[in-house]
């Protein structure tokens, strides 16, 4: 990937660039294997269960999922889990929106796109790690949950987005990043259906 190069996609209306994170609530309506997910969802906090970064060019993605750290294949301009089924390990789910980290930072373009760029290399280096099951440990990089894949590309930025917005205040959950408190405590727009 060239330093400055930025890509651009548009999924449900809402207009991506690399870096953006793509947030979504597990489960999908009138998919068995969504009702499965559905259920896994209900044990994160929030409406949003799912962190996504995406690193273009067209609909390429990165996620920390079922199969490890991997990169898949936005199908379309509409989200479709179904779609991207063979991609992402059974992975289904629904959009909620798309977190701007970026955004409202006063950063010139330069800035922007240098930031950008290093957020998807760092992601993209990150794939073949597997998924870290150990949420209270987001600070290691040898393996990854959604949410902590997106908090460690940006961290280097003084970004932080463990932002302890909408999540439960339990003791020893801090060094949790869950993907609502991405949501809630980062610019976004919630996605049409």
């Amino acid at each position: 990937m060239n330093e400055s190069l930025v890509h651009s996609y548009t999924i449900n209306g809402l207009v991506l660039q690399t870096g953006d994170v793509i947030c979504t609530s597990d489960g999908q309506e009138g998919s068995l294997a969504g009702q499965f997910w559905r259920l896994i969802g209900k044990l994160i906090p929030g409406e949003v269960d799912h962190s996504i970064v995406y690193v273009g060019p067209e609909g390429r993605c990165v996620e920390a999922g079922p199969k490890g750290v991997i990169t898949f294949n936005i199908v379309g301009d509409r989200w479709d889990a179904s779609a991207m089924d063979d991609q992402r390990g059974s992975l289904i789910d629904t959009l909620c929106g798309v977190v701007y980290p970026l955004e409202n930072l006063d950063l010139s373009s330069d800035e922007e796109s240098h930031i950008r760029t290093k957020v998807a290399r760092y992601c993209l280096a990150q794939v073949g790690k597997e998924y870290n099951i150990n949420f209270l440990n987001s600070e290691t990089e040898d393996k990854f949950y959604c949410s902590q894949l997106a908090y460690k590309a940006y961290q280097p930025f003084g970004i932080d987005l463990n932002t302890e917005k909408e999540v439960p205040n339990l003791p020893g959950t801090r060094s949790i990043v869950f993907p609502q408190e991405i949501w809630a405590g980062l610019p976004h727009k919630r996605a049409t259906q």
